[in-house]
């Protein structure tokens, strides 16, 4: 038998020489260092827009869009993929390397199209977490929305003072209420249909009226601010600055769970809450139609205080979570786009001043979501090609470049989505 002595084992040799990065922890450990950001980003896929998109989608056409909450899904998984790789390959987020590569004018132009999408994303959450903290506790529209930012501001501390990990945790949470408020509902109100719910993966349309919902649950899970958000938040991971250009593989696996994990968990709420919205049509013989209030005393009323408190309870978590990530967002897009950086404290008061005078002067609430919806949307091809233009170049991404093959899928899905988002605010005029 041959035995290794410990002066010519190289390991210990490395390890006695100080070589740290060249004994690098269990392949495991690793791939959960990287995992997380996905998490964090899942939370735009939940939001309180996606909440009102989907339980109306739910009411008026039954399980018929099932097919295009799976479809848009998946292409979320590929574009938050993207996002995650070339944060990770840079150590740049996406607004920065505009920045960076595009004239002064440009990048500014594209600041102000994204600020404009972050504002949008603020009002849907705000009207969220508004309408929870009412069916909740009473509690007026106006007052709710300076509590809720109040509750964002709290989040944001946690990864302020270098508790990222928490913040993580606390995110996937927020998704895993969100989710689990739905599933009871589900439970208690039935009317479920295991046929109609497979049927509703074959794509068809019926009508006009299925078409729009179908352009707003698009617009509603491909969110811009979440690609700006997802390409910053996986710098300052666990790992060597160089560690993409020398594991690439361990990587892109890494990246490829996080975001399979995450996103795939926000697919499976968002189906459930088209299955909620079209047991609660069934219910109610067509007589609700997606209401977000009107679903709480419905639910009260036909099933029990039980079901309404957890509707409400997702909402809320919905809301408030979805709020202190957009905020987020909006800090890494102004850093990135002008290279400043406004205190986040001042920023959230910049911010929710838009939701705050429209819930002040009594807009209707569904109707601030899916005005939102329509503006955010509007932001999405901006996005999705700016990712695509990134992630093809081998100067930017290194080994993690994209390969032809995924930049032609990423190409025909961004245009695709692109064309449905631009076309959703002409849907609505006819």
């Amino acid at each position: 038998m041959i035995v290794r002595s410990w002066t010519t084992n190289p390991r210990r040799l490395r390890q006695a020489a100080g070589d740290r990065d060249a004994i690098p922890p269990p392949r495991l450990s690793r791939v959960t260092q990287i995992m997380g950001p996905a998490f964090v980003a899942a939370i735009a896929y939940v939001d309180p827009g996606n909440v009102a998109t989907n339980l109306t989608a739910g009411a008026t056409s039954g399980y018929l869009l099932v097919w295009v909450v799976v479809a848009a899904s998946v292409v979320a998984m590929l574009v938050q993929f993207q996002a995650a790789k070339l944060g990770m390959a840079t150590g740049k987020s996406l607004p920065r390397l505009c920045r960076e590569r595009f004239p002064r004018w440009g990048s500014r132009l594209l600041w102000v199209q994204a600020e404009i999408v972050v504002l949008a994303t603020d009002l849907a959450e705000f009207v969220g977490a508004a309408i929870g903290m009412r069916l909740l506790f009473g509690m007026p529209v106006a007052l709710s929305a300076v509590v809720t930012a109040a509750a964002s501001l709290l989040l944001l501390e946690l990864r302020r003072r270098g508790r990222t990990r928490r913040f993580e945790l606390m995110s996937a949470a927020a998704v895993l209420l969100v989710g689990a408020g739905i599933g009871y509902d589900i439970l208690v109100v039935g009317h479920q249909s295991a046929a109609g719910l497979a049927g509703g993966l074959l794509p068809t349309f019926d009508g006009h009226a299925s078409l729009v919902l179908a352009m707003g649950i698009v617009g509603a899970t491909v969110m811009p601010h979440a690609v700006y958000l997802h390409s910053a938040l996986v710098q300052g991971r666990h790992t060597s600055a160089d560690m993409a250009w020398r594991q690439p593989s361990l990587i892109r696996r890494a990246l490829r769970l996080d975001c399979a994990l995450a996103l795939g968990t926000a697919a499976v709420v968002n189906v459930s809450m088209i299955a909620l919205g079209a047991g609660l049509g069934a219910a109610t013989a067509g007589a609700w139609d997606g209401d977000l209030l009107e679903a709480h005393a419905e639910l009260a009323a036909r099933v029990g205080g039980g079901a309404a408190l957890a509707f409400a309870v997702a909402l809320l978590s919905s809301g408030v979570s979805s709020a202190g990530v957009g905020t987020l967002a909006g800090d890494i897009v102004m850093r990135g786009f002008l290279g400043r950086r406004v205190p986040v404290h001042l920023r959230r008061v910049v911010t929710m001043a838009p939701a705050v005078a429209a819930l002040v002067c009594g807009v209707p609430l569904t109707g601030l979501l899916v005005m939102s919806q329509v503006v955010i949307s509007l932001g999405v091809p901006v996005a999705l090609f700016l990712l695509v233009y990134f992630c093809r170049d081998p100067a930017v991404m290194g080994p993690l470049v994209n390969a032809p093959a995924t930049t032609r899928v990423a190409g025909v899905t961004g245009t695709v989505v692109a064309v449905l988002a631009a076309c959703l605010p002409f849907a609505f005029l006819f």
